[in-house]
């Protein structure tokens, strides 16, 4: 399985509630310059948290990359989800390309849980960073890291 993780672009930093932050047009821009690195990839599913930045993120990706099967909502992916229970998810499913739409902590946490077998490896992740990982199989340690770029990376 491939395994894309993209964090959210950059969100407003007041709404009535978190859920409720929606991206700025900097945030927008963040993740369109994204999809030039996911431009061409085999996505089987985009998978995105229910919080409206995340959303409104995985609606540009989906728009960008002409993804026509829709972004379906993980409620399993918001900052405060366990990164094991994220694994299991996706060991779960039958796709072999996925994306995931979240925020932080948890995509740090994931990327590190797939990829060194605990969540504490620092792998920063600013807005609208994206990485990839590779897996035979979704679980602890298990992932070898592909890409990990953010916005400004692709600026240089």
């Amino acid at each position: 399985m491939r395994v894309w993780v993209l964090r959210h672009g950059q969100a407003a930093a007041q709404a009535p509630t978190d859920p409720e932050r929606p991206l700025t047009a900097a945030g927008e821009q963040e993740v369109r310059s994204m999809c030039r690195l996911l431009a061409g990839q085999p996505l089987d599913t985009i998978l995105a948290s229910p919080y409206l930045r995340a959303q409104q993120t995985a609606a540009l990706v989906a728009g960008e990359l002409g993804f026509v099967r829709g972004v379906s909502i993980a409620p399993w992916l918001t900052p405060d989800d366990d990164p094991a229970e994220v694994l299991g998810y996706l060991a779960e499913r039958g796709e072999q390309n996925v994306l995931l739409v979240s925020h932080q902590p948890l995509v740090s946490q994931v990327l590190s849980l797939l990829c060194e077998g605990h969540r504490r490896a620092h792998l920063p992740m600013p807005t609208a960073g994206l990485a990839c990982v590779d897996t035979d199989f979704v679980a602890a340690g298990l992932g070898q890291l592909q890409l990990l770029q953010s916005p400004a990376q692709l600026a240089d």
